[in-house]
């Protein structure tokens, strides 16, 4: 009984994440959060100490379990998903992480700097200024800020011509300046210069080492919560690298589609074997390409929650796909893990979704749980999709009224019983 009283007057399970991330006082209608730390099922600092023995190699196996039973604090949200993401080895020490994180702190400060060669308009990187200017490098004016002139901006006034290099990269960073400063505007964190400042390197520097994929709209999503929950930029800019490993082939594109599409596609393939009426019936409304999910996929449920449901949401799905190997696997730039399915240790330190595929799926099906989890979202509204739906519009109509009152446990349960459903009804055909 006294252990008990200890646990739930624990002081880090009193804290409302809502106050760590709170929103503006002219956004209080934004979604509201469902999400609280759990005495005993959330991942506590204090638990969190205890997982690590004296040199510093974490248990991946108690981690895990803790984070897929009841998600993980907020003041410790950055440290794990430095884990779950595969930014270190869970049997590195103390002492090979700090060096690792020295060398990596020091290359992004490199790279930033090459960056910036590119536009000396950037100066400091504290704040947002690039030039905006058009494809043959004519500065232009933007409409929707005071006086016609974008905010910030430092106009182009030389007449000689630029690289067309030069001008990309220009029109990109004016890309990422817009996005930045539309994104999660409701919370009171983005009312600093120097925070919007810094998403704005993190994905600027991204967008520098990754020439195939640049930047595109939706990224700036997906670094926001790792800018916030990670206190040194560096450190965030390597962790949203390495979800974007996991994501980036979504987000390339040629002349006559985008990278979401083959998950898309995927997911029709799910739909139609685990609920072939329901498939059957969006077919019929043209909605059998599943293109009404494709913000769920690309922002990974970004607008269907609130932005601390959403965390709760991705450190769920990295849980229960989360493999031992990964740090490994990403150093190498290997595609597939060389986890043995037969090595019980190892598969201890599996989530839940990443067990299951290695005792059961084909090592070249590599399906993320993100599209069970939109599958799930869509079984889930299955009477409604069937009895209300009469067209693509009231598909989309149905779906999004998710938005705000989705749970983010129930929904990766729902997916995990669709994935294991998948692969009952794939082995038997």
């Amino acid at each position: 009984m006294m252990f008990l009283a200890c646990c739930y007057n624990d002081p880090d399970m009193l804290i409302d994440p809502e106050t760590i991330y709170p929103t503006r006082a002219d956004c209080q209608d934004a979604p509201k959060s469902r999400f609280k730390p759990q005495p005993r099922r959330t991942l506590s600092p204090r638990r969190w100490k205890l997982l690590f023995n004296e040199e510093g190699c974490l248990d991946a196996a108690g981690m895990i379990k803790r984070v897929q039973r009841g998600g993980i604090h907020p003041t410790i949200k950055g440290e794990v998903w430095e884990y779950l993401l595969g930014c270190y080895d869970p049997k590195s020490t103390t002492e090979q992480r700090n060096q690792l994180r020295q060398q990596r702190r020091l290359e992004y400060e490199k790279l930033k700097t090459k960056c910036r060669e590119m536009d000396t308009t950037v100066g400091s990187g504290r704040v947002i200024t690039m030039p905006v200017i058009t494809e043959d490098g004519q500065p232009i004016e933007d409409p929707n800020s005071e006086g016609g002139a974008s905010a910030g901006v430092e106009q182009q006034t030389s007449n000689e011509p630029l690289p067309k290099e030069v001008i990309q990269w220009k029109l990109l960073l004016h890309q990422i300046g817009l996005d930045v400063n539309r994104t999660d505007r409701t919370l009171v964190y983005y009312e600093s210069q120097e925070n919007l400042a810094r998403l704005w390197d993190i994905l600027a520097v991204y967008a520098w080492i990754d020439k195939d994929i640049g930047y595109c709209q939706g990224m700036s999503d997906l670094c926001s919560p790792i800018s916030i929950i990670l206190e040194h930029e560096a450190d965030a800019f390597w962790c949203f690298e390495r979800l974007m490993r996991r994501v980036r082939e979504n987000f390339k594109s040629t002349s006559t589609s985008i990278g979401v599409r083959s998950q898309l596609t995927t997911l029709s393939t799910i739909m139609k074997a685990v609920d072939p009426k329901l498939h059957e019936h969006l077919e019929n409304l043209d909605g059998g390409e599943y293109l009404f999910a494709f913000r769920m996929l690309m922002v990974i449920f970004r607008r269907e929650f609130s932005f601390i449901d959403t965390m709760y949401l991705w450190e769920l799905m990295w849980s229960m796909e989360y493999n031992p190997g990964l740090f490994s696997m990403l150093e190498s730039n290997s595609s597939t893990s060389n986890t043995d399915a037969k090595d019980e240790n190892t598969l201890k330190q599996c989530g839940k979704f990443e067990k299951k595929n290695l005792l059961t799926a084909k090592k070249d099906e590599q399906i993320p749980l993100s599209v069970f989890v939109v599958a799930s979202v869509i079984e889930a509204r299955n009477k409604r999709l069937l009895g209300e739906a009469k067209g693509l519009d009231d598909v989309v109509k149905i779906l999004n009224e998710i938005t705000g009152s989705l749970d983010a446990k129930k929904a990766c349960r729902g997916a995990l019983t669709i994935h294991e459903k998948y692969l009952t009804t794939v082995k038997a055909s």
